[in-house]
């Protein structure tokens, strides 16, 4: 098992979105670890925010387990071309597709794409994310609400409503909640109420998609060290990151890649309306 880094980190801080480049530590994302074993082979998926982070840990694992992935993320050019790479090194297809997701036309542009290249879709992961930490809520403007929202919770609608008439008997779709659903901080007001809501519409549509054969369930990560840490939070924030789990540490993106392959795969083929916590130990309701 790797060494996992452990507080207190680095002093570190970034503009947002953050790169990947200038964290210390660097994150793993499973580029040395993951090993497929073709759950998802010749499925077609895609991963928004899917240029770092949790979101390149998933290519990775998709890719080395035989899916092709379309990686849709904002403008984080060089990280997205490292993710295509690793993709691309597992023999399968890379497709890149910046923009934004809070616009709906793009999100229709980004499934036509996907048809477009892989000429179905399989698996949908709805992973992109927009936080901002503020002491008071008279900090957080109306803008950064809305944009919290239209880029957590819009975009998963946008998507997989653009979705649908291509998904068969047998598809997945991942949504990202956090522990922020059911523990919410305090100084995360608006992501913490956007991650509620995809936790609830995720049992909403997999009561809604049930009959159509098509599966709904997401991922809640504690706190995962990625470059949405050094790009949203105080120093002190980061230096202490992951400290308060009970495992005593963050959680590295590699550590959730094999449950989303999971969620992806047929073997979860019953699984549907499932919130699973990967927290490092904290419960979760």
């Amino acid at each position: 098992m790797p060494d996992r880094p452990r507080p207190p980190m680095p002093s570190q801080q970034q503009r947002p979105p953050g790169l990947t480049g200038p964290m210390n530590p660097r994150p793993d994302h499973g580029e040395g670890t993951y090993r497929g074993h073709g759950r998802l082979q010749g499925k077609a998926t895609i991963v928004t925010g899917g240029d770092s982070g949790i979101g390149r840990a998933v290519a990775i694992a998709f890719a080395r387990e035989g899916a092709d992935v379309l990686v849709s993320y904002l403008s984080e050019d060089e990280d997205a071309k490292e993710t295509a790479r690793l993709v691309e090194e597992a023999g399968r297809k890379a497709v890149l597709v910046p923009g934004d997701v809070r616009d709906a036309a793009h999100c229709r542009a980004l499934l036509d794409r996907a048809i477009q290249t892989f000429g179905k879709l399989d698996v949908l992961v709805n992973n992109a994310a927009y936080q901002m930490i503020h002491p008071t809520l008279e900090e957080i403007s109306d803008e950064e609400f809305r944009c919290t929202f239209e880029t957590n919770v819009f975009s998963m609608f946008y998507l997989v409503k653009a979705a649908l008439p291509h998904l068969k008997p047998g598809a997945s779709i991942i949504n990202t909640t956090s522990i922020n659903r059911d523990k919410p901080r305090p100084t995360l007001i608006p992501y913490a109420a956007t991650k509620a809501a995809i936790a609830n519409m995720t049992g909403s549509m997999a009561k809604l998609l049930g009959e159509r054969g098509i599966r709904v369930n997401c991922v809640a990560p504690g706190p995962i060290w990625t470059p949405l840490i050094p790009s949203t939070m105080p120093g002190d924030d980061v230096t202490s990151f992951g400290s308060n789990t009970p495992l005593g540490r963050p959680g590295q993106p590699a550590e959730l890649a094999p449950v989303y392959v999971l969620l992806a795969s047929d073997e979860s083929s019953y699984v549907s309306g499932a919130i699973v916590p990967v927290t490092g130990g904290t419960p979760m309701l």
